[in-house]
């Protein structure tokens, strides 16, 4: 039997965040629980680098820590040296939304003597408070999987909706970054996803969909992503007379992409972090989907148009196309993807 959180009082609570920016988004309205069953504890979120702009605005929680994983918290030892970190803060309670044996080992090493999350990855033992999943829970939204962990806990669950909230600083810049260099409409455009090849359109389709946006209706792109979506969004820029096109690959922090997509007119992504604060954030997305599941992680908005093949072989999880023909997105053509487009824009009119 599950044993509860629900009737303790905790003044001191560390969320350990889930690793990748949309699973991250897909936490908050887990971690806008949290805050409401304890109005009164200070709340600090455990996060790596490059999730941590998710939460720096976040109104449910009090302070955002970081897990330098690639610094100072590295290996064994770095864990350790982490554990202590969180030691001396006193934690009395660790809700874990991380699936991780480690995540509960690093609870264990802090001395937190209340630690909950999922019964998983053999860390069992580890928990003081364990939930095992239930198998509708599996087939359900990802958003859903974090809920149902706390309300198997004994919290009240609060509203099934993803929300980021970023700093006034950031919003202001994105504001003028938008006088200053776009023409309405704005499509932003995320040929990246870090998963592997088998979820990225190809960039050849982006610079023809690009090229239709700027010629059929004078749109400005924006073009997201790391440094590694450089080649992807030079080929796209060259699709487009200059100036309706802005390569933002690597130049922007995530807290500035995300401002900056929370602008935009429309937002045409594959499965992705980005994708998820799309649809945080209510801008209207064109989500492409090939090899991974749009029903579990697909974005979590009723302002979406999902474009998918729907093949007997997908969704197949895979990093590369086990067929090695990548069916499930050459069969997605442009004017599929520009139709879409379109219908979000009018919709918006």
């Amino acid at each position: 039997m599950t044993k509860k959180i629900s009737d303790l009082s905790p003044k001191k609570i560390l969320i350990r965040s889930t690793n990748w920016i949309g699973d991250a988004i897909m936490t908050t309205p887990a971690v806008r629980t949290i805050r409401e069953n304890f109005p009164g504890a200070e709340i600090t979120i455990l996060a790596y680098p490059w999730v941590a702009d998710i939460f720096r605005g976040c109104p449910h929680v009090d302070r955002v820590m970081l897990y330098e994983k690639k610094g100072r918290h590295k290996g064994l030892a770095g864990m350790w040296r982490l554990g202590r970190e969180l030691a001396a803060q006193r934690f009395d309670m660790a809700i874990l939304l991380q699936n991780a044996f480690s995540a509960a080992l690093l609870a264990l090493f802090a001395g937190i003597p209340v630690r909950a999350g999922y019964r998983r990855d053999g860390r069992g033992l580890l928990l003081s408070h364990g939930v095992t999943i239930r198998k509708s829970t599996r087939a359900r939204h990802q958003v859903y999987y974090y809920q149902e962990m706390l309300k198997d806990l004994g919290l009240i669950c609060g509203p099934q909706e993803l929300f980021l909230t970023l700093p006034d600083a950031v919003n202001a810049w994105a504001r003028d970054f938008f006088v200053a260099k776009a023409k309405r409409p704005v499509v932003g455009l995320n040929p990246g996803a870090a998963y592997g090849p088998a979820k990225r359109w190809p960039a050849e389709r982006y610079a023809g969909l690009a090229k239709r946006l700027a010629e059929d209706l004078g749109a400005t792109m924006l073009v997201f992503g790391t440094e590694a979506d450089g080649e992807a969004a030079a080929e796209i820029s060259a699709a487009a007379a200059p100036g309706q096109v802005h390569d933002l690959t690597g130049k922007t922090s995530l807290a500035q992409a995300m401002a900056l997509i929370g602008l935009c007119d429309v937002f045409v992504t594959n499965d992705s972090g980005l994708m998820h604060v799309a649809a945080a954030q209510k801008t209207p997305l064109v989500a492409i989907f090939g090899s991974t599941d749009s029903v579990a992680t697909g974005p979590f908005s009723p302002r979406v148009e999902v474009v998918n093949k729907n093949l007997p072989c997908s969704p197949c999880m895979k990093t590369h196309c086990p067929q090695n023909d990548f069916a499930c997105m050459l069969k997605i053509g442009v004017d599929e993807v520009f139709a879409a487009t379109c219908k979000l824009l009018v919709t918006e009119d």
